[in-house]
């Protein structure tokens, strides 16, 4: 074997022992941060973390039923808020927009999914607390849609371009107008991407603090309706963390757990679903 020959196989061995040992130190990192709050929070979760408010300050004990409630309502909000804009924007570039529009309304949008989410916390707090004069449920949930829209339009439409050009002709043939035709044909064939995209956004703002500290605010207790102050999973692990309560850290990191395992989920399940690829629907 010549020595050019053995030097290349050399390096090629070398950079491929170099990339496995960088995916292994990745993956690693997930296991270790998994491992650490299971470590640390694990035997904080029980029947009452799930259950019980808060106890006062000081006593050891209770649980955090409310930040997980409260955690729901906003995602719920701003679920509502930002997936049927997002999906109808897209829609808008995928199909109807030309190139100028296009551009503009794409680099607005991965603009404003670059923006930090306390600038977006600011932004809802003058707009949405300010005029009424308290914080609420409905503010925290408008402060996370916003956040979520770019990140569902950008990936929703994707998904919708992927979409073969032949379904669009083929339908049209069949004298199909351009709205049936999306409707039927092109939603549908993009359905599990889209799903994807909005389980990716849900998962994205599970787990902000900053706009919440601005616009939900926090709630020791449970918040009834919509325009109270509510707790929050995030802001609970952010109280819980900075106070000096052993038991506060320990639910402070239990807290965590749970965030980073529904977040875990959510991720798998997307994962899931896109490596079925499109769907083409049959007649």
């Amino acid at each position: 074997m010549s020595p050019r020959l053995r030097w290349r196989k050399f390096v090629s061995g070398f950079m491929l022992t170099m990339t496995g040992v960088c995916a292994l130190v990745a993956v690693s990192v997930l296991f270790f941060i998994l491992g650490y709050l299971v470590y640390h929070g694990g035997t904080s979760i029980n029947w009452n973390f799930f259950t019980k408010l808060p106890t006062p300050v000081g006593e050891n004990g209770g649980g955090m039923a409310n930040a997980i409630v409260g955690s729901a309502k906003l995602l719920l909000l701003a679920s509502l808020l930002g997936v049927p804009i997002g999906f109808l924007g897209a829609i808008y570039l995928a199909e109807f927009s030309g190139s100028k529009v296009a551009f503009v309304v794409r680099y607005a949008a991965d603009l404003l999914n670059g923006v930090p989410s306390i600038v977006i916390g600011i932004f809802a707090y003058s707009l949405v607390v300010l005029p009424f004069k308290h914080f609420s449920t409905l503010a925290g949930g408008f402060a996370l849609g916003l956040m979520m829209i770019p990140i569902t339009l950008r990936s929703t439409e994707e998904f919708l371009l992927a979409v073969p050009r032949a379904l669009r002709e083929a339908a049209m043939a069949l004298g199909a107008s351009k709205w049936k035709t999306i409707a039927t044909v092109i939603v549908p064939a993009a359905y599990r991407g889209i799903l994807t995209a909005v389980l990716l956004a849900f998962a994205r703002v599970a787990g902000e603090t900053a706009p919440l500290l601005f616009t939900a605010f926090g709630n020791r207790f449970w918040s009834p309706g919509w325009n109270q102050p509510t707790a929050s999973l995030p802001v609970m692990i952010f109280t819980y963390a900075v106070a000096p309560y052993d038991d506060w850290h320990r639910q402070a990191w239990a807290a965590g757990l749970v965030l980073l395992g529904l977040i875990l989920v959510i991720n798998i399940v997307a994962r899931a679903i896109l490596a079925r690829g499109i769907a083409v629907p049959r007649a």
